[in-house]
């Protein structure tokens, strides 16, 4: 078989998980490209929340869905709004930016790639799409436990297939522990480099 005729095949089978790695792509160089990345720094982002109470958090909301679909991991994000707005206010405005930021880019890539990953026939594919089908709200919320909002984790489940109904009933059970556990880290971190100054 010939190099083109391979090509056309891998293109044809995996089309849109290809559209979806080069939209990926294409999304970080701009933003890499045009020195927007610097909106994605933590004293950028406290800034807004303190600044603006209301507009700020629409901002952080904006920027965290942006952030996500530019791989930047959401503790960056978790970290700012602990130290903006202290660990309760800022759990809660991250929890909510984050479940915004994670179903946004679930509908971005389900809209582009659709269930490509359905398209792998392999046992073990078999096997974890199994798993994932019997109880996607669980699957869900244990994958969020482990990875919180991972921006992989959100492409990977994005083009999975399930529902968006139980991706987001999983998010919403699955967030709160460990947000609530980085709350109280960066807290700590803050409240010891708060002492030793």
């Amino acid at each position: 078989m010939t190099a083109g005729r391979q090509g056309s095949l891998l293109l044809a089978r995996h089309g849109r998980l290809l559209a979806v790695i080069a939209f990926l792509g294409l999304l970080v160089a701009a933003f890499g490209m045009f020195g927007a990345d610097e909106h994605f720094s933590p004293e950028t982002i406290q800034q807004g929340l303190l600044r603006h109470p209301v507009w700020g958090f629409l901002i952080y909301v904006g920027l965290f869905a942006l952030g996500n679909l530019l791989q930047v991991p959401g503790w960056l994000f978790l970290a700012a709004a602990v130290v903006a707005l202290g660990p309760a206010h800022g759990g809660v405005v991250t929890y909510l930016a984050a479940v915004t930021a994670c179903a946004a880019t679930f509908l971005v890539v389900r809209q582009i790639g659709g269930d490509a990953l359905r398209e792998f026939h392999q046992p073990w594919a078999r096997r974890l799409f199994a798993q994932l089908d019997s109880a996607p709200e669980l699957a869900v919320a244990g994958l969020r436990l482990m990875f919180q909002t991972m921006p992989a984790l959100n492409v990977a489940l994005g083009l999975s297939g399930i529902p968006f109904r139980a991706y987001l009933s999983g998010t919403l059970l699955g967030l709160p522990l460990p947000i609530a556990a980085y709350c109280l880290f960066f807290d700590q971190i803050v409240r010891i480099l708060g002492s030793g100054s």
